[in-house]
């Protein structure tokens, strides 16, 4: 007689709040793992096609959904009973859906473990941009002060909603909540990882699609068949790109310097920009292929109108609120300014991308190189 001695895996009861591609992504990956999770969905549409049809059509399509899925449009009913409560909204709601569920009797008692999976900065009542988890206790008990967890990582929601090995970082000033989460994430597809360095990798997440949407502009530039530029020059915006996030990192506070060489940083960084789903490249392609900055006046006017893209490009609000963190801690970080440059519309895009490379090239102290690229790279 054989005896089975492997222990039951505890299954526990999980809110996610929010249902777009990597919300319900995250939703799937616990849901696979055996819990029972309440997905909470702005849209009542989508919310009734996710129960019908066990499918995200909208936001994740192709992906069948697991039966331990059940979207609600209730926030108080995603969010009350839980031992962990996921939040993965668009930097732009996170604050109001904080907010709406801080004086529910669970979070006011702190007992559901928080997670955080939205990338960018959060302005304060003055503009000053703040990271997400600074931003967040503000609007939340004092019991969840340096008890939140941050996970971030090269993880495109069409990836890992398919299953395909990815890996994330799992970081809270609490190690305890931390490997929590981590555990709670982590199956044969999906590795995560531990870290204290809360702001760095905040800081990864958010610069990264700042620097995407350079990468976007000059990977399109290469396809209209500039000759000067090519993969090498790709991924010499890449580097300088890490040396910026890094930069920017390290005067914000961060306590790891491997936290910009781990997935969190040149990883997270290196998907972004190459990646096919990547929404800011995307976005910086069509700055120049389809003119898509065309209808706004400013940088201003495009966050305002933003809903006028059938996509959010997380980086346009990153370029903003690293723009001005730029100017606070006094740091020489041309490729942000350049993506600020071109979405405020203060000259041509290829004309600012010139610039940046010769920029980059200044550092190399060849004039020869830097007079013929400014000689030939607007040679057609």
């Amino acid at each position: 007689m054989r005896v089975n001695f492997q222990v039951p895996i505890l299954r526990s009861k999980i809110g996610v709040i929010g249902a777009g591609a990597w919300g319900t992504a995250i939703a799937q990956v616990v849901a696979e793992k055996g819990h029972h999770v309440d997905l909470w969905v702005y849209e009542q549409e989508v919310a009734e096609e996710i129960n019908r049809l066990h499918e995200n059509m909208r936001y994740l399509p192709g992906v069948r959904l697991s039966s331990r899925i059940r979207a609600t449009t209730d926030l108080a009913e995603a969010v009350q009973k839980k031992e962990y409560l996921l939040l993965v909204p668009p930097s732009p709601f996170l604050l109001k859906i904080t907010s709406g569920i801080s004086s529910l009797p669970d979070i006011t008692k702190g007992r559901p473990i928080i997670a955080v999976f939205t990338k960018g900065f959060i302005p304060d009542e003055g503009g000053r941009p703040r990271l997400i988890l600074e931003a967040m206790e503000d609007h939340l008990p004092p019991f969840y002060k340096d008890n939140l967890v941050y996970v971030s990582g090269p993880s495109h929601a069409e990836e890992v909603g398919r299953g395909k090995l990815t890996g994330l970082i799992s970081a809270s000033k609490n190690p305890k909540h931390s490997i929590k989460v981590r555990n709670l994430l982590t199956s044969h597809r999906l590795l995560v990882f531990s870290s204290l360095d809360t702001i760095g990798v905040q800081v990864s997440a958010a610069i990264k699609n700042v620097i995407a949407i350079a990468f976007g502009v000059l990977d399109a530039l290469i396809e209209t068949g500039s000759e000067f530029v090519g993969d090498n020059t790709e991924s010499l915006l890449l580097a300088a790109g890490l040396n910026e996030i890094q930069a920017l990192g390290t005067a914000m506070g961060s306590t790891h310097p491997e936290t910009f060489t781990s997935i969190a940083g040149v990883g997270d960084l290196d998907v972004t920009c190459r990646s096919k789903y990547g929404r800011n490249r995307r976005f910086g392609r069509e700055i120049l292929l389809k003119n898509i900055l065309r209808p706004f006046k400013d940088i201003d006017d495009l966050i305002r109108n933003i809903s006028r893209l059938d996509y959010l490009p997380e980086g346009v609000f990153a370029a903003t609120h690293a723009h001005t963190l730029a100017k606070t801690y006094n740091l020489r970080l041309p490729i942000i300014r350049s993506v600020y440059r071109i979405l405020n519309k203060e000259d041509q895009p290829v004309d600012i991308i010139e610039d940046l490379l010769v920029k980059l090239l200044t550092r190399t102290r060849n004039t020869g190189l830097i007079e013929r690229f400014r000689e030939r790279f607007l040679k057609d």
